[in-house]
């Protein structure tokens, strides 16, 4: 067994600063840890890879300029497959060795078990199936006219069948729509989507199956919904209220924010519709304070882009975290937290992701400096090297 050691630098370990010392791994785990001094000095901080607990791999990742929406309409799923490949390996460059993916069907359940089984190199990814309704958020970014549609699911027991199908393809887990959204076309964020017998039937079956379930939710009335059958995750929240919170801190749902992505369809700064703009610019009104006394409060925030390609890039995590420690009011430390050991317990994955302890997977980020004192540090310039299942994918090691 070949084991690789990374000595006097500084382990950062998922949740704090042990001090300066030693790591070393093998191909299939995190070997020793050893912390010789509390304090000292080093050149470099060892850190677990990184987690986005939201993106959507499949979408144009070349040069040349498409259009968001047309591009999956006009692109044959055999090649969606390797723009899929090619947007994971842009965030495998800047650390994210896990990516959950969430509106997957077969071309993301492809490209995630030929990863898992190392065909090629790139992160982890965990897919989850997309349970959608007819006119749904989902349903709604393919226009009316086109007969081939993804799959969408209708009543109760519709809306089971569509999760054992996705688990039979190989899902790790469930996204289901319980709000309208920004981006898809025609559509309102206040829209119901699902009606409370197909919410609880879709967590029902996909918990049955041990699959986890994430909701889109944008409204109130969306995240109230999704809390009352227990949806594992809520992803975006922007109209999140102090009552909602503090259901959220007692059930232990995660929220992926997905800060960027909103912020810059609501300033302009990424080409959508006037439409899109303005619905983007309603959400995001009043939203930092409240997402501000909710983090206060224990709800658990972690990273999540909702990384495209065309509105947020596959290299853009670490400006997300340095937008979530502004709107949280979090040091480094605690920002580091939610993109490492508490993204990981957000995806079911606390018991080998996320931290440099032994056992654990080697999925590593070396950095210069101490990260975890700026958060202005936390930037993808400052990596020297990644490690991905015990080798290096991006950068050198020292020596």
């Amino acid at each position: 067994m070949s084991v690789h050691e990374l000595t006097r630098v500084h382990v950062w370990d998922g949740t704090a600063h042990l001090g300066v010392g030693a790591v070393a791994w093998s191909a299939d785990r995190i070997e020793r840890v050893d912390v010789e001094a509390a304090e000292g000095e080093a050149e470099l901080t060892v850190l677990p890879g990184l987690i986005d607990t939201h993106v959507h791999l499949i979408g144009n990742a070349s040069d040349t300029p498409a259009d968001f929406l047309s591009w999956p309409l006009t692109t044959r799923p055999e090649e969606q497959v390797l723009h899929g490949l090619a947007h994971a390996r842009r965030a495998l460059a800047v650390g994210v060795t896990t990516v959950r993916d969430l509106a997957a069907d077969d071309v993301q359940f492809s490209l995630a078990r030929a990863l898992e089984a190392g065909v090629v190199e790139g992160p982890r990814v965990l897919a989850h199936g997309l349970v959608n309704m007819t006119g749904g958020h989902g349903d709604l970014f393919t226009p009316p006219a086109v007969v081939e549609r993804k799959p969408v699911a209708d009543g109760p027991d519709a809306c089971r069948a569509l999760v054992r199908r996705w688990a039979r393809s190989g899902a790790d887990g469930i996204k289901v729509p319980v709000s309208g959204g920004v981006l898809s076309v025609g559509d309102k964020a206040s829209w119901r989507n699902y009606t409370d017998a197909e919410i609880a039937a879709i967590v029902d079956e996909a918990h049955a199956l041990g699959m986890r379930v994430a909701a889109h939710a944008h409204t109130e009335d969306g995240i109230r919904r999704a809390l009352a059958h227990g949806v594992d995750s809520i992803e975006h929240a922007t109209k999140l209220t102090d009552a909602l919170a503090q259901q959220m801190v007692a059930a232990g749902t995660t929220v992926a924010p997905t800060l960027l992505i909103n912020d810059r369809i609501a300033d302009g700064s990424v080409p959508v519709a006037p439409g899109q703009r303005e619905i983007a610019q309603e959400l995001v009104s009043g939203r930092d304070p409240v997402f501000r006394a909710a983090a206060a409060a224990g709800v658990e925030f972690v990273l999540g882009t909702d990384a495209n390609g065309f509105h947020v890039g596959f290299a853009d995590q670490w400006e997300e975290l340095r937008a979530m420690a502004r709107v949280f009011a979090w040091d480094a430390g605690r920002t580091l937290q939610a993109a490492t050991s508490r993204a990981a317990a957000a995806i079911g994955r606390a018991g080998d992701l996320g931290r440099v302890a032994v056992g654990y997977a080697p999925d590593l980020v070396v950095v210069r400096g101490r990260v975890w004192e700026d958060p202005e540090a936390l930037r993808p310039e400052s990596i020297v090297a990644v490690v991905r299942r015990g080798r290096v994918v991006a950068g050198a090691l020292p020596g």
